[in-house]
């Protein structure tokens, strides 16, 4: 079996979306996957599977949902390999050596646009940096993830 990790996206914010984690946990394995914990109410979740391509195991669980709680949720699913392979190709860490709690990740549901990524690398953001790589923003948020203009909302909209 493959171990993957499923990002939820706009659960449990502001009454928004309320998606308990048992019953999150209950409708998963009701699928068919096997060990499944989530990580508070984040809508963080590891679990494993059947291998398969990514993308039809984050269709399955959007499927999951969206019949099991009545509405449709951005789901982003990683392999272990693949989230193993973010931290170990963090340039923040292999190049500057920067503090590990200043450094944050963004995943993307998909590729960026070069012409928006270039819109976006060609302004600078106070003491902030980012790498895009891939599907993968790497953030170095020296004053804090709290204080920066470099959210998700913010790759979110620029990157559409």
């Amino acid at each position: 079996m493959q171990t993957y990790i499923a990002i939820l996206r706009g659960i449990n914010v502001s009454g928004q979306k309320p998606l308990k984690m048992d019953e999150l946990r209950s409708a998963l394995e009701q699928a068919g996957f096997k060990n499944v914990q989530t990580f508070i109410q984040s809508g963080n979740i590891i679990f494993k599977g059947e291998p398969a391509e990514t993308e039809a195991v984050a269709q399955q669980i959007r499927e999951e949902i969206l019949k099991t709680f009545g509405f449709e949720v951005p789901v982003i699913v990683l392999t272990k390999e693949e989230l193993e392979n973010v931290f170990e190709n963090n340039h923040y860490i292999i190049a500057r050596s920067e503090d590990p709690s200043k450094l944050h990740v963004t995943f993307l549901s998909a590729f960026p646009d070069q012409a928006d990524i270039d819109k976006v690398n060609s302004k600078r953001y106070d003491y902030d940096d980012f790498i895009i790589c891939d599907k993968v923003v790497y953030l170095f948020c020296p004053n804090g993830y709290g204080r920066t203009k470099l959210s998700n909302s913010f790759f979110e909209s620029k990157l559409k």
